[in-house]
């Protein structure tokens, strides 16, 4: 981070031997030369996703590090890259108050123009717009920026960036937000490529929700929107990078790559999402699909074509095997790192929604030898989950089956007060224990 950072505040996004041709993207100002290591970096200049991507890496590295001081010492490093973000003008739309980039689709780096495949500069009269997925993450990025000032004892600049964030998401509601999803692109300088950006959905709808810009009505407006799809749709799936897609996109047809394949990260958001704002059997069913594509294939590829769910490749296949396993381990066995190292566990397990009576899931972080083992058992009287752990803290929200409510809950076999908490049509039981190293909780039905 130290060394990847420019002077105005962007980060360099690529380490390429210089027989790669990616230098040659970008003008000078957008790449090193390290002739004796035989290495360039390199920004490709329309992409507008790195900054905030930087934070929420560094956030990870905390969480799996437990390294505060690290964490404190690299903050302002964070802070002007976002502060980058919502002042440059070749980043920030003042009008609007909206982080803005080159047409592209959705995150992507390449525009509508062929040229673009070799040429990732930002040049003079660029078609530029406001996509919602740089928004949301710059958002997110806002917030996290506000924990870490509040774990460095900065009150003040933690109150600085929640009430930035507070006025970014309110712009982006107000230009981005169509009543039941994020528009694709909204055009600053240019006319729209066709009639129908209003009416597309892109990938980072998914990414949208899971970054806490949407409450939980708008969170199922988009879920919603996407089942419906899913029933209209030709496709195999309704992961779509884009839909519906453009009839020419730079050399991409309709249904290849980025212009309307199907992508098994958004599968992975999707899912975490569903499952999450109360469409636990739509996650757990994507989930299910993306397990079969991955049995047939022995792995899980980058994209797959729309109409006979082949492998397309073109990308890192660990970019969705990645969402799948978050959509996994955060959302179904529902272990979610609240502070680092585990010290405090959102334990919110779905299993219920599954076919499984029995269970056993692990996850943790291995070079720190912290771990969370959890053991789950349902039968027609109740569930009981175990959990082994190092955590100081647990805050349950466990998800009771379809049709079943709660009587009573046992907490290592003694009585607890507890809270139904409903989310749409689904029913949670919430309470709160300090850790210990077996945590057993038992759940009798009504």
């Amino acid at each position: 981070m130290v060394y990847t950072q420019s002077e105005e505040g962007f980060y360099f996004e690529l380490i390429k031997q210089l027989d790669d041709e990616h230098w040659n993207f970008v003008n000078e100002d957008c790449r090193r030369i390290y002739e004796e290591d035989n290495v360039a970096l390199v920004r490709l200049e329309i992409e507008a996703d790195i900054e905030y991507l930087i934070v929420e890496g560094a956030m990870q590295v905390y969480r799996a590090t437990g390294d505060l001081a690290w964490l404190i010492k690299m903050l302002p490093k964070l802070e002007k890259g976002i502060e980058y973000c919502t002042s440059s003008p070749k980043r920030w739309d003042k009008e609007h108050g909206l982080v803005k980039r080159a047409y592209t689709i959705d995150t992507w780096d390449i525009t509508y123009d062929p040229n673009s495949v070799h040429d990732r500069r930002i040049h003079e009269n660029e078609r530029m717009c406001a996509m919602h997925g740089d928004n949301s993450g710059v958002y997110q990025a806002m917030l996290l920026l506000a924990q870490i000032n509040d774990l460095a004892v900065k009150p003040s600049k933690a109150d600085y960036w929640r009430k930035k964030a507070h006025t970014l998401r309110e712009n982006i509601f107000r230009y981005l937000w169509n009543g039941k999803y994020f528009v694709h692109q909204l055009p600053l300088n240019c006319e729209p490529l066709d009639d129908k950006e209003n009416e597309r959905i892109s990938l980072s709808n998914a990414y949208d929700i899971n970054r806490g810009l949407t409450d939980l009505a708008q969170s199922r407006s988009i879920i919603e929107e996407y089942l419906e799809r899913r029933k209209k749709t030709a496709a195999f799936a309704e992961w779509f990078t884009i839909d519906p897609w453009y009839e020419k996109f730079c050399k991409e047809k309709p249904g290849t790559y980025i212009n309307g394949a199907i992508s098994p990260f958004t599968a992975g958001e999707l899912a975490k999402a569903a499952l999450r704002n109360g469409y636990e059997e739509y996650g757990w069913d994507i989930i299910k699909r993306v397990m079969e594509l991955s049995e047939r294939d022995g792995t899980v590829y980058f994209l797959y074509s729309p109409q006979d769910s082949m492998p397309q490749g073109g990308g890192p296949s660990g970019w969705g095997a990645a969402a799948f396993i978050s959509a996994v381990d955060e959302a179904l066995a529902g272990v979610e790192d609240a502070s680092c190292l585990y010290e405090t566990i959102r334990f919110s397990p779905r299993f219920a929604v599954t076919e499984y009576t029995e269970l056993r899931y692990i996850t943790g972080y291995e070079p720190k030898g912290k771990y969370v083992d959890v053991r789950y058992i349902c039968t027609q009287k109740g569930m009981r989950y175990d959990v082994r752990s190092q955590t100081r803290k647990l805050e349950a929200h466990i998800l009771l089956p379809r049709g079943k409510t709660c009587a009573k809950v046992l907490l290592n076999g003694q009585k607890i007060a507890f809270e139904i908490v409903a989310v749409g049509e689904s029913l949670y039981v919430d309470f709160a224990t300090e850790g210990k190293p077996l945590i057993s909780i038992e759940i009798l039905f009504a």
